[in-house]
């Protein structure tokens, strides 16, 4: 008889992740489907892909020194052969250094902000809004009015102030502009966790004698990761564009360090010189990269929506 009853569990165990497996490989089909005829988010993945991989590739595709400085080949224009017949395909900055080799080594720190602050800030969120929603009571007072606290101020004074006091440096804006962004995950995941948590499944969990870390992780998380995925795709563009801002007003990472945000506060002086490649270069990647990160959010938000999977 008990040989019986442990055949059954695990003939319904193996059904079970069998019917995972299928469900995670249906939905794999879906979401392929989808971005197959989604014109816009297959532009945007198109983009991302260059950015990412510009990032990991970009001492080996970039032909000169990003800090190598040459005054012989200062404000070269775009196409314009220099020493040794090198050519500066983008041109040169005021320093004679090479704006195309600058504009690949800048976009490995900027996906590497981005990616990081939101990782960072979702980590804290998540944890945070996990607690508030699911304990309630004084620990739910307490992160919320941290929360308002913080959103109480304009973010870009409190990063201003944070970096004048830690200094620039790539860890430091990292931290920044994580614990900048936990206070959205954090009510995300507090609303979701208020109503999951008198789920039929959670009080199973519970009287089933699961301990609260794996009720939360294992349970009520992975239920609402979809919302997550999405904010997170938005995030990371906006970061992106924090990171620029405060690289462009000297707070960013340290000088020896090439970014978008500083090539365009080097290129202040130069604006009205008719040296426009010193400037148009980094805006374009900045603007290429945030609109894709917000194309890639906005066909996430659409695939994810319930609505939309029950009419499909």
């Amino acid at each position: 008889m008990a040989n019986n009853t442990s055949d059954q569990g695990e003939a319904i165990v193996q059904a079970t992740n069998a019917n995972a497996t299928s469900y995670r490989r249906k939905e794999m089909w879906r979401a392929l489907e989808s971005l197959v005829t989604s014109r816009w988010a297959l532009v945007g993945m198109l983009i991302l892909f260059i950015v990412t991989f510009v990032a990991i590739f970009g001492p080996q595709l970039a032909p000169f020194d990003p800090n190598r400085q040459n005054i012989m080949m200062r404000l070269l224009e775009p196409g314009e052969a220099g020493a040794g017949d090198l050519t500066y395909w983008l041109g040169s900055d005021q320093l004679g250094r090479d704006v195309f080799s600058r504009l690949l080594y800048g976009a490995r720190v900027s996906l590497l902000v981005g990616v990081a602050a939101i990782a960072v800030g979702g980590t804290i969120g998540i944890i945070a809004g996990l607690l508030s929603g699911y304990y309630g009571g004084w620990i739910d007072d307490v992160i919320m009015r941290l929360g308002d606290i913080q959103l109480a101020f304009p973010f870009i004074l409190l990063a201003i102030m944070f970096l004048v006091v830690l200094g620039p440096g790539l860890v430091n804006i990292i931290l920044v502009l994580g614990i900048g962004q936990w206070i959205t995950y954090a009510r995300i995941v507090r609303a979701q966790t208020l109503s999951l948590r008198e789920k039929e499944y959670v009080e199973a969990a519970r009287a089933m004698g699961d301990s609260t870390f794996s009720i939360l992780f294992r349970t009520i998380l992975p239920n609402i990761i979809a919302p997550l995925t999405v904010i997170a795709s938005f995030n990371v563009a906006g970061v992106i564009l924090s990171e620029a801002a405060l690289s462009f007003l000297g707070l960013g990472v340290p000088p020896d360090v090439p970014t978008w945000g500083s090539m365009l506060s080097e290129s202040r002086d130069h604006l009205l010189s008719n040296k426009w490649w010193m400037s148009l270069f980094p805006g374009l990647a900045i603007i290429f990269t945030v609109l894709a990160f917000n194309i890639i959010g906005d066909w996430l938000r659409d695939f994810l929506d319930p609505r939309l999977k029950e009419n499909g």
